[in-house]
């Protein structure tokens, strides 16, 4: 049985680190791409050790398995990591519903990835409605960004209550920029 909690432990960090290796784009057959998804950013076990104190993860534990993780970025850490930090940058320029995000309280989810094991549960849901559960009390959104050609990714995020709100790229690669509105009580 797959049970909720925070990333604690080095091990923790280690399983997340083992998880996102095996789900790294540039390790996946094309196949694996368009049915499976793919994560785009590689994080280093100091950078998740760094995150992990600044604010713990959700982790989806199966007995000693890790079956998923949703990775939470805040602020202090922004500049710790290039891609986050152009994540961060790009978020603060953008608005949502006429504010600036800048001038908002928000957490970054630095990615979320469910075992292949695991797929096909609503472990993504299940990890996003425990990431709000810890964090709503916090934060007014959670904002993030999704390759645009990871379908399923942003199938999952939308039927958890993501929007898209604008568009950003890092190099010449396009994403979307969503957010999930914890102050909209239908959602």
């Amino acid at each position: 049985m797959v049970q909720f909690t925070r990333a604690k432990t080095f091990s923790d960090y280690e399983k997340i680190k083992t998880l996102q290796n095996a789900n790294l784009r540039n390790h996946l057959s094309l196949d694996e791409l368009r049915s499976q998804g793919f994560l785009t950013a590689s994080y280093s076990l100091e950078f998740l050790q760094k995150m992990n104190e600044a604010c713990p993860s959700i982790i989806a534990m199966d007995g000693e398995t890790l079956a998923g993780y949703a990775l939470v970025a805040v602020q202090s850490i922004r500049k710790e990591h290039e891609l986050l930090d152009d994540l961060f940058n790009h978020i603060d320029k953008a608005y949502y519903k006429n504010t600036p995000l800048a001038d908002t309280s928000y957490v970054v989810v630095g990615q979320i990835c469910v075992g292949k094991n695991y797929r096909g549960r609503g472990l993504v849901q299940q990890l996003y409605s425990q990431f709000k559960e810890d964090l709503c009390q916090e934060y007014e959104y959670c904002i993030t960004d999704v390759h645009q050609f990871n379908h399923r990714s942003m199938k999952a995020h939308l039927k958890t209550g993501f929007q898209i709100i604008g568009d950003l790229y890092f190099g010449s690669e396009p994403f979307n920029l969503i957010l999930w509105d914890w102050n909209n009580k239908a959602l």
